[in-house]
């Protein structure tokens, strides 16, 4: 056997040309295996009657918070024309100038200055440390002093003062 025309495997060039080729044909042969990558059911629905639920993909161009920020600002919007309505009414009133007038305007500052007051007071009562020092035993307090100053330097003086 020549060693220039043989394979690998020891089988002559001629032999393994058609092992390859009859391979080749046995995998060819066999289905190749797809798989599917969508399904569309083409049967008619129904034209009477219950029908299932079908899924509706949400295709939107706006995303839900932005969506949630503006029907929040018509809210607000809606609520802040009814405030000024209401104080256009308010001012209306007050255009002719009486006592009731008066204490119209000058009431629900009063009010709030009384709530402010009120809430402060609370907060300050709230804050203040409540301590009961309880001693047990014999308390002494020495406020003897006996004059042992002693000052030195002349410029930059310093003065030691002992109290006992």
């Amino acid at each position: 056997m020549d060693p220039l025309h043989t394979t690998q495997s020891g089988l002559p060039e001629c032999e393994a040309a058609a092992e390859a080729r009859r391979l080749l044909d046995e995998w060819a042969g066999k289905p190749v295996r797809q798989h599917p990558t969508s399904y569309r059911d083409d049967t008619a629905p129904p034209a009477f009657g219950t029908t299932p639920p079908v899924p509706q993909p949400d295709h939107r161009i706006v995303p839900a918070w932005a969506a949630g920020i503006a029907v929040a600002s018509i809210g607000v919007g809606a609520g802040i024309t009814g405030i000024g309505c209401g104080a256009w009414l308010v001012l209306q009133g007050l255009a002719s100038v009486s006592l009731a007038g008066v204490l119209m305007v000058t009431l629900p500052f009063a009010g709030l200055a009384m709530a402010a007051t009120a809430i402060g007071g609370a907060i300050s009562k709230a804050r203040t440390a409540v301590t009961k020092n309880v001693y047990e035993g014999p308390v002494t307090h020495h406020t003897e002093i006996h004059n042992n100053s002693t000052t030195r330097g002349a410029f930059f003086a310093r003065t030691r003062n002992d109290i006992h």
